[in-house]
């Protein structure tokens, strides 16, 4: 078995599949963003790797299937117990593969993972199946699983992504093949040598590391996968919606935002401003960050004074030092594309009122634009970088326009000290969650999705374990049994 050691964990490089670490001929390199150093050369998978980890996961499902949501909440719950144990070893890997803040994965984000296990185990089991009397029958909705499970996550917050669709997939009783992220596999790698010691059963749990056009696209067309969740870009969600919907697959996707931040003349600025700046963590590398500021025009100096102020304090730097606040972005080639919407932005005379550069290593300044006009690239296409845009309204009515102005749905920002306006505002906006006065509060229960192209289809709560369960209405005729 191979195995590299990173930030002195040993991490298999295999691919997980049948309860069996499987090696491929061909691999590819993982690097670290905080010194562009190797880390790892991890096993490629083809079609041969995706077909045997599905075939895996079929074969393990109905035994998986029949034990039902009572039966297979000790199996997460122990899953839980583990990544708890091993919160240390984790988070150092996904600082190396991933350069998030290690406090961050210390503290929450690591954490996160065991919560998504216990969650979804224990909303399995407390679930009441809904039924009723009509026309002489007695009828009852029953979820039952709907068999192998294809989990495509992206590369920022690899492990707690991976957690967040793999619980529910798991406890409503499929059987899952996880294919991370090229850029940052190596969490995933960890996650699976965890199921294992949990006890879950061979084929359960599978991993595949890979290319995206690659393994990715064997993966979601593969005539045994029954559901398929994805996270990414729009252009690759139509690829893989497509492919999906040959073998007629249910297919959920979380597809990126370029989600408003309004900041009406009522609120409190001080904190308005301080969450705006707060904006630029793991160098805007959220896909649910306010990157539009729209700010009522009355107090845009007063506000910008105080944003600047705040962005100020953000220190680039080494991800495992606790006084970084901002860290190296993920590849070259994501840095790249970053600069690439910079220059346009200024080579079409937007004004850049901070920031702007590319710095040494992986690093981009914190940037600021204000654009000429509301259809510019830098207003209307998500940057996935540390670039915030600055646009001023004058009414309600105009900041709302202006939210809702762009394809993307996933998310809104408001801070106002009106209850009537947060509530006429909030619902105005057209997004799958809108903050006031607060930002990244999730509730596990709560439904979570894009709209437009933001994305298709609802995860979280019992949203979750629907997608992953096939309804059957049983009808019985009355008095016809004893």
């Amino acid at each position: 078995m191979s195995v590299a050691r990173v930030a002195g964990v040993d991490v298999p490089t295999g691919h997980w599949i049948g309860g069996e670490r499987v090696e491929s001929e061909r691999t590819f390199a993982t690097i670290s963003p905080i010194d562009e150093a190797e880390l790892a050369q991890v096993a490629r998978a083809g079609e041969a790797e995706v077909d045997a980890a599905v075939r895996a996961a079929h074969e393990a499902f109905p035994a998986w299937a029949a034990l039902g949501p009572a039966g297979r909440a000790p199996y997460l719950h122990r899953l839980a117990d583990l990544i708890e144990a091993n919160i240390e070893r984790l988070a150092a890997v996904e600082c190396a593969d991933m350069a998030m803040l290690l406090r961050s994965l210390r503290a929450r984000v690591i954490a996160r993972g065991a919560r998504n296990y216990r969650a979804y185990a224990d909303l399995a089991v407390a679930y009441e199946e809904r039924d009723w009397r009509s026309n002489g029958t007695w009828n009852r909705v029953q979820r039952m699983p709907s068999g192998p499970a294809a989990v495509v996550t992206p590369w920022n917050a690899p492990f707690m992504l991976s957690t967040w669709k793999t619980a529910p997939a798991l406890a409503a009783g499929c059987t899952v093949v996880l294919k991370p992220a090229e850029w940052s596999p190596l969490s995933c790698s960890l996650l699976a040598e965890l199921t294992a010691e949990a006890g879950f059963p061979p084929g359960v749990f599978n991993v595949v590391q890979g290319i995206g056009e690659e393994a990715g696209a064997a993966l979601v067309s593969h005539p045994l996968v029954r559901r398929v969740s994805f996270t990414g870009s729009p252009e690759t969600g139509r690829l893989i919606g497509r492919a999906a919907a040959a073998n007629l697959a249910p297919f959920t996707a979380e597809l990126g935002g370029k989600s408003p931040f309004v900041v009406f003349a009522d609120a409190d600025l001080d904190a308005a401003a301080r969450k705006a700046a707060g904006q630029y963590d793991d160098s805007g590398q959220v896909c649910l960050a306010g990157t539009r500021l729209l700010v009522e025009a009355s107090v845009r100096d007063a506000f910008l004074e105080r944003f600047d102020a705040a962005a100020a304090e953000h220190v680039l730097g080494d991800p495992r030092d606790d006084a970084t606040t901002i860290s190296p972005m993920i590849h070259p080639d994501h840095v790249a594309r970053v600069e690439g919407f910079v220059e346009r932005a200024r080579a079409e005379g937007h004004e850049i009122l901070r920031g702007g550069r590319r710095l040494d290593g992986l690093f981009f300044e914190p940037t600021l634009i204000a654009p000429r006009a509301n259809d510019a690239e830098i207003v209307q296409r998500e940057v996935f970088g540390p670039v915030l845009t600055l646009q001023t309204f004058e009414t309600e009515e105009e900041a709302i326009a202006l939210a809702n102005s762009t394809e993307y749905g996933l998310a809104g920002i408001v801070y106002t000290g009106s209850m009537g306006r947060a509530e006429r505002v909030g619902r105005a906006i057209r997004g799958g969650t809108v903050w006031v006065n607060t930002f990244l509060v999730r509730d596990l229960t709560a439904p979570f999705g894009g709209m437009g192209i933001s994305g298709i289809g609802r995860e979280g709560g019992d949203y979750a374990l629907d997608f992953y369960s096939d309804l059957k209405t049983l009808q019985i005729l009355e008095g016809s049994v004893a």
